[in-house]
């Protein structure tokens, strides 16, 4: 029976563990960039799942930095399973004293099988405990647990008969950012809209719009990737109690410096508009509550009287499909984007991005999109379709010594700011290309920081 397990104390930090980031169906390359970007070397990419390698520092700066990723969970083992007998022996072989504690509270909080012989979770959850339990009990020389101590809540994943078995560093979802307190009817999540804006080429220096705010989502998420806030420095983590596996310096060096990295100061244009003004306060309330209320600008205004005098600008949106469609009201949503379609082409030189699930949307919009991304919103198959407007002229960069020679030289003007750089974010390329994020100081073991999309592609 083939059995793979992950040994080591996660405390020594010159160690190398793997962890599971999962994510939304269709993402998993975004998620695969941010994981990159962070500095960790990504070991495979699945259906709603990414791992990748990395250290006790790596467990902390996932939690704190990723936007799109919905928990990070620190691989246990994986191994065969077609009967329970097996699940028992092979659960019971995996080095359980490693991670947890004598004190542990310990249990198989979730259990997922798909196409595998082993299909019910409750029993799966059951025999794996016990089996954990017979574990620890020959490790620490005892029967029974009081588990008064810090929560390790494992995960459990069986797929064609292959037990993933790890444990869940997050607590609660990662989207659960801690702003989020007033919701509309059918809220898009904190981790895919942050994964929707990194699809596109929106920065910081660009406009951004979203016609439909709803509880202010899209551009909180937006502002917050300005700011370069990261998504994970206002809330709490399972793991913070795992003194066992992560010094308690880890969390306070990696919180500072997310501290340090934060930009309040930026300048922005983002906007959010919605007909209903008691959602624009709950949207406005939200912003306060993450902390970027003077980075976004909220309207009650309904779709169409959208418009703006500026030039390349976007759309990021998601207007309303799902319910009203089930219920009946086709008509009513049709002409609701038939509406938004008027008026983004009334926009001088915009992109529109927008996720829905409608059919019709094409050609509602009245133009067949230039790309349309199958994305699942929870359980619900939607599209993320793009139609691109026209780019911005790139700005000449004034190299040091032209400007020195001629302070307007060739076609710009001394001092003009240099072009951003092509890429995902302000992140600079790994090995010191252009485009990578500055690295961080030069103590053993730190390492370079997601930039977001604070000033990334044109």
């Amino acid at each position: 029976m083939r059995m793979h397990f992950f040994s080591g104390m996660i405390g020594h930090m010159n160690k190398t563990y793997e962890f599971t980031a999962p994510c939304h169906f269709g993402l998993e390359a975004v998620l695969k960039r941010e994981i990159t970007d962070l500095g960790y070397d990504v070991a495979s990419t699945d259906n709603g799942r990414v791992s990748f390698s990395g250290d006790a520092e790596a467990l902390v700066r996932a939690n704190v930095w990723l936007r799109t990723a919905e928990r990070v969970l620190l691989n246990v083992g994986e191994f065969q399973a077609v009967t329970f007998d097996e699940l028992f022996e092979e659960t019971a072989a995996l080095p359980w004293e490693e991670f947890l504690p004598r004190d542990a509270r310990f249990w198989v909080t979730k259990a997922t099988s798909v196409n595998s012989k082993l299909f019910s979770t409750s029993d799966i959850q059951s025999i794996m405990k016990k089996a954990m339990v017979r574990r620890l009990g020959a490790h620490y020389g005892q029967e029974h647990f009081e588990e008064t101590g810090a929560a390790y809540p494992v995960r459990v994943f069986v797929h064609n008969d292959t037990v993933s078995v790890g444990i869940d560093t997050s607590g609660a979802s990662l989207h659960k950012r801690g702003y989020r307190t007033e919701t509309v009817k059918a809220p898009i999540t904190e981790t895919l809209a942050a994964a929707l804006i990194l699809l596109t080429p929106w920065h910081k220096d660009r406009i951004l719009v979203d016609p439909f705010c709803g509880s202010g989502t899209f551009p909180i998420e937006a502002a917050m990737m300005a700011a370069h806030m990261a998504p994970g420095m206002n809330r709490e983590f399972t793991s913070q109690l795992w003194d066992n596996l992560v010094p308690r310096k880890c969390w306070y060096e990696v919180l500072d410096e997310a501290r340090d990295l934060l930009d309040l100061q930026v300048e922005t244009d983002i906007q959010g508009y919605d007909a209903d003004p008691a959602v624009i306060r709950m949207a406005m309330k939200n912003a306060e509550q993450a902390g970027v209320a003077g980075l976004i600008h909220f309207q009650q205004r309904p779709v169409s009287e959208l418009s703006h005098a500026k030039k390349y600008g976007f759309l990021i949106t998601n207007p309303p499909y799902g319910e009203r469609l089930m219920s009946g009201e086709t008509e009513e949503v049709e002409a609701l984007y038939r509406t938004l379609g008027e008026r983004f082409r009334a926009l001088d030189d915009w992109s529109l991005y927008l996720i829905t699930g409608f059919p019709g949307a094409e050609r509602a919009i009245g133009r067949k999109a230039d790309k349309k991304r199958k994305v699942y919103n929870g359980m619900m198959r939607t599209w993320f379709y793009t139609f691109a407007g026209q780019k911005p002229p790139k700005r000449h960069r004034v190299l040091p010594e032209e400007e020195a020679g001629n302070p307007a030289a060739r076609n710009g003007k001394a001092g003009d700011p240099a072009p951003r750089s092509v890429g995902a974010g302000n992140q600079a390329p790994r090995n010191g290309k252009a485009g990578d994020p500055a690295p961080r100081d030069s103590r053993a073991g730190r390492r370079a920081v997601p930039g977001g999309k604070a000033g990334g592609r044109k």
